[in-house]
């Protein structure tokens, strides 16, 4: 109960700084636009306050505690400057009840059902998104708080290897982890406040953009549940039709890799399962909503500077909680500076006054991060290459591959752009050169990450063609077949994620079974956090996942993919139950043997020897722990 209250307390105090931080620069601004900067900034401060103390102090409640005395100073400085209902001023809009609401709810039950969801045997249940990746965010989430090593080192690799991956976004429910919160409930809480930011952050941006209200949700709908052509391909098919859809394990018709449909839905297979995304999104959103304003929208009754130094703020905490993040934004504000250079050679003062702020204050801040992390040993140099044509490579032809996983917001884009405006078309002048980005370089070893730059051009190809569409609905002589038309035009923009959300909804899979379970709970509450455990590489490991121990080599699904290296690693686990032997385990300093149906399964002859050498630590119906007792 009292790691309930504090880590109450604690997501209260950061909230209602944020909420304060945005009044103080947005103060004569609607209601949505202050809830997104609010709670961007929230997520923000979540990520850093404490994480500044613990590169010093480490992962440890003193750290936590000062990052929340940080906080609490922050809010009694912006109490006394802001006034004190300037938060809540405004309404929220139409708009928000037809998009955030329902989009908002749709998220969290989806993260509560795909959690950790308690079985009634006692095991532990996912969905289909998060099958793959949550238990490796659970392993580094468990690390950073058990151990309080930071910045932190792979749970998942013997040998302290530093996190090349933007862990920011898992400290975050470390500290409620710390705070004393059960780990389904420290992983689910802040997911939910960054949910909310994203999905503000969207409608505040569209709605900045596109000046009107009926516009936003429409563009917002046509991101989060838009999809392409990709449901034609269970029509009249041999392997069962539709039902395949609803049972089938990532066969739906915006996650095809055998017809090529690679264009998933937002929401399901990129905000539930991948918390950088979410987490990254949640600040980057209501960043582009303050780049517009800053670039485009003459200074409200706040001080000049407060927006682009925000902004940079914002921008420049971006790297260590998700790097496309931050890649994308740079992108897009450097097109859009570009863009004013004309200002530039005219009016240099002015000019300055505008960017030179936000470039300044975000470069200073970013630099340290993406060359100590980043650019660092196992960083992005050892794996960023050209490529051509993204996933694609020849598969479809260039244009038909787009048309088919993107659809109809695709088809608009020729004729979006040149009904924008000239300001919109500058902002999509960013979302192009994302474009030719990712169609040349792959930043990461798994050339399909490119997708989290490709959906924020994507994003701004939804607000042309929510505009185009709004217009052509509502301005023409012939409203009624006008109307007919879009929104059978939007009905194909959507169906394809309506049954994808459809399939998401009903799936379900056992991710820890109960031995599992009770196994890694006694693993966790009897052996030191540095303790090293042997096991297999399966991807959904309890040791690490549940236990928070570190594991000789994890699954190469997520090692490959980070850019590590793990070949000796993996020979040695593979020596350990192949060839045991005490001088093999004393060299990489196993501590103790984890056998479950996984490692029996794949080495049946292993137990044997471990069970003539050491002694049992734990034993249930199907778990069983040896402890490697090494000589002293």
């Amino acid at each position: 109960m009292t790691g309930v209250l504090l880590s109450f307390f604690y997501l209260a105090l950061f909230c209602v700084t944020g909420f304060l931080l945005a009044a103080f620069v947005l103060p004569a601004q609607e209601a949505v636009g202050r809830l997104a900067v609010g709670l961007g900034s929230t997520v923000a401060l979540l990520a850093w306050l404490p994480a500044l103390p613990a590169f010093l102090l480490g992962f440890r409640p003193v750290a936590i505690a000062a990052g929340a005395t940080l906080c609490l100073l922050l809010a009694f400085l912006l109490w006394w400057v802001v006034p004190h209902t300037a938060f809540l001023q405004g309404r929220l809009g139409r708009a928000f009840w037809w998009c955030i609401a329902p989009a908002l709810a749709l998220s969290c039950y989806l993260l509560i059902t795909h959690t950790l969801h308690p079985a009634a045997n006692g095991g532990l249940l996912s969905g289909q998104s998060t099958y793959g990746d949550l238990p490796m965010h659970l392993a580094f989430i468990g690390s950073i708080a058990e151990t309080g090593t930071f910045p932190p080192v792979y749970p998942l690799l013997a040998g302290n290897i530093p996190m090349s991956y933007p862990f920011l976004s898992e400290s975050i429910s470390s500290t409620f982890l710390v705070l004393g919160l059960p780990l389904r409930t420290a992983v689910l809480l802040p997911q939910f406040v960054a949910m909310g930011a994203v999905f503000c952050g969207f409608l505040a941006f569209a709605k900045e953009v596109l000046g009107h209200g009926g516009k936003a949700a429409l563009a917002f709908w046509l991101f989060f549940m838009g999809s392409g052509f990709g449901f034609f391909y269970f029509l009249g098919d041999a392997k069962g039709n539709f039902s395949r859809i609803f049972t089938a394990f990532y066969e739906t018709p915006t996650n095809d890799v055998e017809q090529n449909i690679v264009w998933v839905n937002p929401i399901l297979d990129l905000l539930i399962p991948q918390r950088a995304t979410l987490f990254g999104w949640a600040v980057l959103l209501p960043c582009l909503y303050l780049l517009w304003r800053l670039a485009f929208t003459a200074p409200g009754d706040a001080h000049p500077l407060r927006l682009p130094v925000l902004l940079g703020v914002l921008a420049g905490a971006l790297p260590l909680i998700h790097t496309h993040s931050f890649l994308a934004l740079f992108v897009v504000s450097a097109v859009l500076c570009l863009s004013f250079l004309p200002q530039l050679l005219r009016q240099p003062r002015a000019f300055l006054r505008k960017w030179g702020p936000y470039l300044l204050v975000a470069v200073l801040l970013a630099l340290p991060q993406i060359f100590c992390f980043t650019l660092g040993p196992s960083g992005a140099q050892n794996f960023m290459h050209f490529a051509f044509n993204w996933v694609n490579a020849g598969k479809d032809n260039y244009f038909w591959f787009y048309i088919k996983n993107i659809g109809v917001v695709y088809l608009l884009i020729p004729a979006a752009f040149f009904y924008a405006t000239s300001d919109q078309r500058r902002l999509y002048a960013g979302g192009l050169a994302l474009l030719l980005l990712c169609e040349v370089v792959v930043f990461q070893p798994n050339a399909y990450d490119n997708n989290k730059l490709l959906y924020i051009w994507h994003l701004f190809s939804c607000l042309l063609a929510a505009n185009l569409l709004w217009d052509l609905a509502t301005l023409t002589n012939h409203r009624t077949f006008a109307t007919a038309a879009v929104s059978l035009a939007v009905a194909f923009a959507t169906f394809g994620s309506v049954l994808s959300t459809g399939r998401e909804l009903v799936s379900r899979y056992e991710q820890f079974n109960p031995w599992q379970v009770q196994a890694a709970a006694y693993l966790k509450a009897n052996t030191p956090a540095a303790a090293l455990v042997l096991t297999s590489d399966n991807h959904n490991n309890a040791p690490a996942s549940l236990a928070a121990r570190t594991i000789v080599c994890g699954s190469g699904s997520y090692l490959f993919f980070h850019g590590l290296d793990y070949t000796a690693q993996y020979t040695a686990m593979q020596q350990m139950f192949q060839h045991p032997s005490s001088a093999l385990l004393t060299q990489w300093g196993v501590d103790y043997a984890w056998f479950s149906s996984y490692e029996r399964g794949l080495w049946p002859d292993a137990e044997a020897w471990y069970a003539a050498h050491y002694p049992v630590f734990y034993q249930n119906n199907s778990v069983t722990i040896y402890q490697i007792d090494r000589p002293s």
